[in-house]
């Protein structure tokens, strides 16, 4: 698989667009997901306040997309927020998510966290990769 890294210093890629990397998500992440609106926001965030892209490809064919936000903080928060991963479904279960998170870690300064909910078999793969769970998750909506 050939990664390609697009980093916020870099801008929007010509190939890999805003778009083309939403709709993947948008598509792929399934019940998992968010509103395409949404991954176009956290990837303005990337463009504008720090983060990357890593797209993993085979023969012009997107296997998988990560996306990891800077948080702009260390110690108390993680430098990095792995917002978004999937894999096409014809393509799971070969170690292309694995593959993907392997360069993404690579790639980040710091400490990353992530959100998984307990139901997603994603859980297991970032288990096996040493993510551990510190804490539970609280949140007050509005």
């Amino acid at each position: 698989m050939k990664f390609t890294i697009i980093k916020s210093e870099d801008g929007p890629h010509e190939k890999y667009t805003n778009q083309v990397i939403a709709g993947f998500l948008h598509k792929h992440l399934e019940q998992y997901g968010d509103p395409k609106e949404d991954i176009l926001a956290c990837l303005d965030y990337v463009f504008t306040r720090g983060g990357f892209v890593t797209v993993g490809s085979e023969a012009d064919t997107i296997k998988g997309i990560v996306i990891i936000n800077e948080t702009g903080m260390s110690g108390y928060i993680p430098e990095n927020i792995l917002v978004y991963i999937a894999v096409d479904p014809a393509f799971r279960g070969e170690g292309n998510g694995r593959a993907l998170m392997e360069k993404a870690l690579a790639e980040a300064k710091g400490n990353v966290a992530l959100h998984v909910e307990p139901d997603n078999p994603a859980r297991y793969l970032y288990e096996n990769l040493g993510f551990t769970s510190k804490y539970l998750e609280m949140r007050y909506t509005r």
